[in-house]
């Protein structure tokens, strides 16, 4: 029979190889995103587009080594495994329908300003060419 203070043991001694690849890949993943963003020639789209993957590729990282997305309390459980999954996917959707609706939302917005902009500028033209047509009269 197996001593419940070994399987402890050796559950929280050493060091947690897990963890320190996860912090150092986290680590790469911000330093590649910080050279693709000074040391590069690209435009500043091709910059977003790959600053955004490195952010998945990060969050997906940090959930899969720090947040213990893989596993549960009973390992023989699936159910658990999957819901908490479920749960998990289901949230990132949440946050992208957030953060792709306030884009859109703020991108109409300042679209309909600078149309709204641009009618006041072309009404304001027009007022000073009226008045200077006024005064050239007198």
């Amino acid at each position: 029979m197996a001593n419940p203070q070994d399987s402890l043991s050796r559950e929280h001694g050493g060091i947690p190889w897990k963890h320190v690849i996860g912090y150092i890949l986290s680590i790469v993943l911000t330093a590649l995103a910080l050279w693709v963003t000074f040391e590069t020639g690209f435009s500043t789209r091709t910059i977003l587009i790959i600053i955004f993957i490195f952010a998945f590729l990060q969050a997906a990282l940090q959930l899969l080594m720090f947040m213990h997305m893989t596993e549960s309390s009973e390992k023989n459980n699936t159910l658990t495994g999957k819901t908490q999954t479920g749960n998990i996917l289901f949230a990132a959707f949440i946050a992208i329908v957030i953060v792709a609706g306030s884009v859109w939302v703020m991108g109409a917005g300042h679209a309909k300003h600078d149309h709204h902009k641009m009618e006041m500028d072309h009404d304001m033209k027009m007022d000073g060419d009226m008045k200077m047509d006024h005064g050239d009269h007198k």
